[in-house]
């Protein structure tokens, strides 16, 4: 497939880039990896006259812990993600999500901003950010701001965004004392699979023994837009952990899935599955908060 004619622009600068978007708004997209946005524009879902490549703008390229915060350029790939040992040691449900994104080649090209705003239900990256409470930084002309990731998604592909917005890093609060974390995705086959369920989970304990006094879990791939198990994280709060207690949490979260019937599995399938993830993901994140 070819890709539709459009004019190419190449910003070394944020205040370059942000010009281009202000004066060209709808008539042009941002490109980071392209992963997404290439393949769109053969398939004729999208036709920018104009593409912004963000590439060269050193401003969006690195991964720096500063401040009590992780701070990931936009232009950053799955692969550095997944290879980083800040977010490894830290942030280990994110590293889990950017080692199943796609395919070696696709890792080594997708960007993180270019996961996020693309907005797709089945994305890896978005829910294994969200059980952080990570923000976006949108920045245009007249200034930026910071969008919780929790209030970011509309819908399929569709965002928060306004037109003349570039996505320049996302920032996550680095956690503190006894936590835990994991990322699970399941497909019908072991590489380039798109997500039939995805589940991210955080949780955090008073002491290696005591109680819970956070809970966060963020499902995946089983609504129009990531979902956080709001009715799951209740049941988890301010509990002592047990396999009884997440094998309910497990039921909430299946509650709170809005899963679809398609060609990749039934509703009803998916359901099942967030239930049985969710009560994997709390146990590997209690595993690893103990550990800590």
């Amino acid at each position: 497939m070819l890709l539709p004619e459009f004019e190419f622009h190449e910003p070394t600068t944020m205040p370059e880039a942000c010009e281009i978007m202000g004066r060209l708004r709808e008539k042009a997209r941002p490109l980071a990896g392209g992963t997404d946005l290439i393949v769109n524009m053969k398939k004729k879902l999208v036709r920018p006259e104009h593409v912004v490549s963000l590439a060269k703008i050193g401003d969006l390229q690195g991964i720096v812990r500063e401040n009590g915060f992780l701070k990931i350029g936009a232009c950053v790939t799955a692969a550095e993600i997944a290879g980083s040992d800040a977010v490894e040691k830290t942030f280990r449900a994110l590293a889990e999500g950017a080692r199943v994104l796609g395919s070696p080649l696709i890792r080594n090209l997708a960007s993180i901003a270019g996961n996020v705003v693309s907005a797709r239900p089945a994305a890896d990256l978005p829910p294994a950010l969200m059980v952080y409470g990570a923000r976006a930084i949108l920045v245009k002309t007249s200034g930026e701001r910071s969008v919780d990731l929790n209030d970011f998604f509309k819908g399929p592909g569709k965002t928060v965004m306004e037109p003349d917005e570039i996505l320049t890093r996302i920032i996550i609060e680095i956690p503190q004392g006894c936590y835990g974390d994991s990322y699970i995705k399941l497909g019908v086959r072991q590489t380039l699979e798109i997500s039939l369920v995805n589940v991210a989970a955080f949780i955090s304990l008073d002491n290696p023994d005591g109680p819970m006094n956070k809970a966060r879990i963020v499902l995946g791939s089983v609504g129009p837009t990531p979902i956080r198990a709001l009715s799951a994280e209740e049941v988890l709060r301010g509990q002592s952990p047990t396999d009884g207690l997440f094998a309910r949490a497990g039921e909430a979260a299946a509650g709170d899935a809005r899963p679809i019937d398609d060609f990749r599995g039934s509703a009803e399938y998916r359901r099942d599955m967030v239930a049985v993830l969710t009560r994997r993901a709390l146990n590997a994140a209690l595993d690893r908060a103990r550990s800590r």
